[in-house]
C-alpha cells in the first residue's frame, strides 16, 4: 500500500510536511499545489487553480494553510474533492470548522481530519484522557518556551521596530503548583512570562518599550521583559521556531493527590506539527478505505491508525 499525498500551501509548515513525507515507508508525494509558479523544491509544482483535475491521483491532501483566513475560506472546497488533513488552530471556532468540513467531506465521499498538530491535537487528547481519569480534576495548560507568532507579529507592527520576536515562557512556580495539585490558584496571566527581543534605533527604545507593555490583548496584565539587541545578535540567536508546553491534570483518588503530565519540548514547531499532520494523513486514508466519510477530530481517530505498523504488530510490541 502506498498512500499518494499532495500539499497545498508552501510556507514553513508545507516545507516540513514535504520533508516528513520523504521519510515515510508508505507514502509518496505527488506534488505541491501553489499560487506561485516556481518554488524552491524538487517536488513537482502545480497551479492550485487546476487542483480538481488531480482528484483521482491523490489519496490525501495536506492543507498547509493559515488558520486566520486561508483555511476558513478555502478548506471546504478542498474537502469536496479530496480527503484532507489540516492544522486549524483557532480553538473557539473549531466546532464551526468541524461542522463545515463534515458537510463538505461527507457529501462527496471524503474524510477530513481537522485541527491536528499539538495544541489543538496531542494536547487535546491528553486533556480528555487525563480529565476522564479523575471524578473531579484540576487542569492547567502551559505554553512554551516558544515563539508566539501572533505576538511577534504585533511587535513588528510597532513603528520603528526593525525586527522582533516574542517568546512565551511558563513560570516554574506555576508549573510546580499545578504538579502539586494547586493549579486552581494559577491564573493565565500569572502562569507565563512574555519575553521580547527587539531591534530598533536606540533613540526609539523608551517609546517602543512603553507601547509594548501597554498593548491591550497582547501584553497588558502579563510580566513582560523587553530586550533591545543588534541586528547581528538577532540574526545569530533568534532565527528558530521552538515551542512546547505542558498539560498537567491533578485530582484526588482514595484520599491521595495524583497528577498526570504530558509535555513537549520542540526545537522546531513546524517540523513537529508537520509530523503529527502526516501521521493523521495515514489515518485519513485508512478511514476512507474502511468506507467512512465526513469530518473527524483527533479525539475520534483510533491511535493505531496513525502508525505504519499493523494493529497486530502494535499489539505484540506495545500491549
Amino acid at each position: 500500500m502506498t498512500i499518494r499525498t499532495a500539499i497545498v500551501g508552501y510556507g514553513n509548515l508545507g516545507r516540513s510536511v514535504e520533508e516528513n513525507i520523504r521519510n515515510q515507508p508508505d507514502m509518496e508525494l505527488v506534488g505541491i499545489f501553489s499560487r506561485r509558479a516556481e518554488l524552491d523544491t524538487d517536488t513537482p509544482v502545480y497551479p492550485v487553480a487546476d487542483i480538481d483535475s488531480y482528484r483521482d491521483s491523490v489519496d490525501v491532501l495536506f492543507l498547509c494553510l493559515g488558520s486566520a483566513t486561508d483555511i476558513p475560506e478555502q478548506a471546504t472546497a478542498f474537502a469536496a474533492s479530496f480527503s484532507t488533513v489540516d492544522t486549524y488552530d483557532n480553538h473557539k471556532k473549531i466546532p464551526a470548522h468541524y461542522e463545515a468540513m463534515d458537510e463538505a467531506a461527507a457529501d462527496n465521499g471524503n474524510v477530513a481530519i481537522v485541527s491536528t498538530g499539538w495544541d489543538p491535537g496531542l494536547f487535546s487528547l491528553n486533556r480528555t484522557i487525563a480529565s476522564s481519569i479523575f471524578p473531579t480534576s484540576q487542569q492547567n495548560t502551559f505554553w512554551g518556551k516558544g515563539v508566539s507568532q501572533g505576538h511577534s507579529d504585533a511587535l513588528r507592527r510597532i513603528d520603528g521596530v526593525k525586527k522582533a520576536v516574542q517568546y512565551t515562557i511558563p513560570r516554574e512556580d506555576a508549573i510546580e503548583a499545578a504538579r502539586g495539585g494547586h493549579g486552581a490558584d494559577v491564573t493565565g496571566h500569572g502562569a507565563h512570562l512574555r519575553q521580547c527581543w527587539v531591534v530598533a534605533d536606540e533613540s526609539e527604545h523608551d517609546r517602543i518599550r512603553e507601547e509594548i507593555v501597554t498593548m491591550p490583548d497582547y501584553f497588558v496584565g502579563y510580566e513582560v521583559e523587553v530586550h533591545f539587541i543588534s541586528q547581528e545578535d538577532f540574526a545569530r540567536d533568534h532565527q528558530g521556531l521552538p515551542h512546547g508546553g505542558h498539560v498537567i491534570t491533578s485530582g484526588t483518588l482514595g484520599g491521595t493527590t495524583n497528577a498526570v503530565e504530558f509535555s513537549l519540548a520542540l526545537e522546531s514547531n513546524p517540523d513537529f506539527t508537520a509530523a503529527v499532520q502526516v501521521a493523521y494523513g495515514r489515518a485519513a486514508y485508512r478511514l476512507k478505505d474502511a468506507g467512512l466519510t465526513g469530518a473527524f477530530s483527533v479525539l475520534e481517530v483510533p491511535p493505531y491508525l496513525l502508525a505504519p505498523e499493523s494493529l497486530e504488530e502494535l499489539l505484540t510490541r506495545d500491549v
